[in-house]
């Protein structure tokens, strides 16, 4: 599915192809954190075909609990998260594109949700997605 993006000033668009049953719900304190709210709602498509329309994202990189890294990219004027990849050389990496600055939003219902122990124990319980428990 093609998706088009932007943070929230407009100083970066982007466009991409993702696969919307890729759409997921994570629930790790790194989201939280990163989010300032209770998760994140990511889509996953190729980095070869995510394009930037406009502007060039800051990177800050991400160390997890299992040590592996991340690429986080944002906004460096208005902050907004657009995306995260590995941190290891370009070529076959796979982009977690924020859902909430994609004009597709609507669309990209997740099917998924992961690290489902850090789940905020004041969370109603959401429909459709299942929990991986092990995560």
């Amino acid at each position: 599915m093609k998706v088009t993006g932007h943070c929230h000033c407009g100083a970066i668009a982007f466009e991409a192809e993702i696969d919307p049953a890729s759409t997921l719900i994570c629930h790790c304190t790194d989201c939280q954190a990163l989010t300032g709210t209770a998760f994140r709602v990511t889509a996953r498509g190729p980095e070869t075909a995510f394009h930037l329309l406009r502007g060039q994202p800051k990177i800050y990189i991400k160390t997890g609990d299992s040590g592996r890294k991340r690429q986080l990219g944002f906004c460096g004027d208005c902050g907004s998260p657009l995306y995260s990849t590995s941190d290891e050389p370009p070529g076959n990496r796979t982009m977690g594109l924020r859902v909430g600055v994609l004009d597709q939003r609507k669309e990209l219902v997740p099917r998924h949700q992961i690290f489902f122990r850090s789940v905020l124990p004041w969370l109603p319980k959401m429909p459709g997605p299942a929990a991986h428990a092990d995560t």
